[in-house]
């Protein structure tokens, strides 16, 4: 009897270390990033989870799924949402109406690098906390350069633009509209293919896609109309029960590594333009400046979206007004 006794207690006392070993202890996470492997933005998304990983000694691993590979582009918010990815990253226009007055994150504005893009989103975000991201937990935003236009023709003036079919997301669709051209809607991993295969004439982007979505390959010129310049809001969720279910300490870990990369992430986006440029440049395709007075009847063109936006927020009972003088206020604190 006492040999079965310190038999049941030997086994017991194993069956605590294996409950309780590291291994089972640890926390994996599925991260879903709509930018391709070697794309920088998915570098610095790998970055991210092994700091977090790093930081906690271990405990939280997380997988990161690049190139759409888990959820597409365009499903990526609803799928953390659902609880198909735990965390995921990818653009607010893809979704256009979800994220309301967010959508001030993307109007011409004339911000001029992505740090300032990037900083003013999550200032916006701490200072009105839009009930639109109640369905997640926001781990930080962030937006690009300035969105310009990258075309196989040669573009300098707004009758030139006549239609010209111009590939565009979200709001920019709105700017290409009002800048007289023809918006056609489509995903940035569709576009090379149909820059190459004449669907579109051009696209809206910041520089970086020259190099990063190759399409310095497919286009010949890149306008830089600043006047009517825009940024794309971009997120960086977590599903909210996923999060709810972290230990305090490992919430408190993650949100300080969220705090820093709003930096890291806004100057990725400045880095990565210049390497685009530097790209098609050195591929002999052309920079196009507007003058002074075309750049300024394309920033004429586009004002209507502002107070277009207004309407539309106070027709929701949203701050529109106050959330627009706020951007404004934020890129001149920034950019002066």
């Amino acid at each position: 009897m006492r040999r079965w006794k310190m038999i049941s207690f030997v086994l017991c006392l194993s069956l605590i270390g294996f409950v309780a070993s590291p291994a089972l202890a640890q926390i994996k996470l599925n991260y879903s990033v709509f930018f391709p492997a070697p794309h920088k933005n998915a570098v610095l998304a790998t970055d991210w989870a092994k700091e977090i990983e790093k930081r906690t000694g271990g405990k939280v691993q997380i997988t990161v799924f690049p190139g759409g590979t888990l959820t597409p582009a365009d499903k990526c918010y609803d799928g953390v949402v659902k609880g198909i990815s735990d965390i995921g990253f990818s653009v607010m226009a893809y979704t256009r109406g979800k994220f309301p007055l967010t959508e001030v994150s993307d109007l011409p504005m004339g911000m001029k690098t992505g740090l300032v893009a990037t900083k003013v989103i999550n200032d916006y975000f701490k200072k009105f906390k839009p009930k639109e991201f109640d369905e997640v937990k926001v781990m930080y935003l962030h937006g690009h350069g300035p969105g310009i236009i990258h075309s196989k023709k040669e573009i300098k003036t707004l009758g030139d633009l006549k239609g010209v079919k111009i590939r565009c997301t979200g709001m920019a669709a709105k700017i290409v509209q009002a800048l007289g051209a023809t918006p056609v809607a489509m995903p940035m991993g569709e576009t090379y293919d149909a820059l190459s295969r004449g669907v579109v004439d051009a696209s809206m982007s910041p520089q970086e896609a020259l190099q990063g979505w190759k399409w310095g390959e497919v286009v010949k010129f890149t306008i830089e109309n600043f006047g009517s310049s825009y940024s794309t809001g971009m997120f960086v969720v977590m599903n909210k029960d996923k999060w709810n279910s972290l230990p305090p300490d490992i919430q408190k870990i993650i949100e300080q590594v969220n705090e820093e990369y709003i930096e890291k992430q806004g100057k990725v986006w400045d880095e990565i333009d210049k390497a685009g440029r530097d790209y098609t440049i050195a591929r002999g395709n052309k920079i196009i400046s507007l003058s002074a007075d075309e750049d300024r009847k394309w920033e004429k063109a586009v004002k209507p979206l502002l107070d277009e936006y207004k309407k539309n927020m106070k027709d929701k009972g949203l701050p529109g007004d106050e959330v627009l003088s706020f951007y404004f206020q934020t890129i001149y604190k920034y950019q002066k």
